[in-house]
């Protein structure tokens, strides 16, 4: 009978596997750079195209137009970038702040941090005699309990030590590249009038291919992510522009 339930138990572990061989989730993990992504691309198609139009209605020549728009860009993509590093870095501080207070009270207060576990666990439905041996076994695992703490009780994750600096050159570089977009018609059109025109055009279309790959990235629905992202950067361009030339009015 021992046997029987040993062969019974392997194989009740081989099944588990099999599925979960067959099994294959599709989650998306990449939100961070995603999200970097698209602030750095659509700031890039936004800022440079307001500022190009707003120099082109004011009869400025097509080099004059590039020359400031590529001065933007790149002005644009270090103060983004800079953003980016700050906001990773004083992210990644503050867990820590956390991690050690946390720790300062698993070793003072041992009891009310187990307390806490109960509560937690209790939340999701589990009985006393079901989170009862969890509680002890992370009573037993210092390391566990303290990442258990920092994850369900503040909701709080590790954060990837490089995280800043990729956030920083992922910013930087996703500006360029949006950056560039309007303001390339005015490299090959000498009339500013008329690449104005076309960097709508140009602009247009990479807000609605941005929004489309954005959509198949994050799981929503392309077309739908399309049609958001080029009338919400259409707007965005548009508002900008108006105070651009507002501004020239004065």
């Amino acid at each position: 009978m021992v046997l029987d339930g040993g062969k019974q138990h392997v194989q009740d572990e081989e099944k588990q596997r099999l599925l979960l061989d067959d099994h294959k989730e599709k989650h998306f993990t990449a939100s961070e750079v995603v999200r970097d992504i698209i602030i750095g691309v659509s700031d890039g198609l936004t800022v440079p195209f307001a500022l190009a139009a707003g120099l082109s209605g004011a009869n400025a020549s097509s080099a004059l137009v590039l020359t400031a728009g590529l001065a933007e860009v790149a002005a644009g993509a270090i103060s983004m970038g800079l953003g980016g590093y700050l906001a990773a870095k004083s992210e990644a501080d503050h867990y820590y702040r956390e991690l050690q207070r946390e720790q300062d009270e698993i070793d003072t207060v041992p009891d009310v941090e187990a307390a806490e576990i109960a509560d937690i666990l209790s939340e999701y439905g589990l009985g006393p005699e079901e989170y009862g041996p969890v509680v002890t076994s992370l009573r037993n695992n210092p390391k566990a309990w303290l990442e258990f703490m920092m994850k369900f009780e503040l909701g709080l994750e590790k954060p990837d030590p490089r995280r800043a600096l990729t956030s920083a050159a992922t910013i930087a570089l996703s500006y360029v590249a949006g950056g560039l977009v309007p303001l390339l018609p005015y490299v090959f059109v000498p009339k500013a009038g008329r690449a104005m025109a076309v960097s709508v055009a140009v602009t247009l279309a990479a807000l609605l291919f941005f929004g489309f790959v954005k959509g198949r990235f994050t799981g929503d629905r392309p077309f739908l992510s399309a049609v958001q992202t080029t009338i919400v950067g259409a707007l965005a361009s548009a508002a900008a522009f108006g105070m651009a030339r507002a501004v020239q009015s004065i």
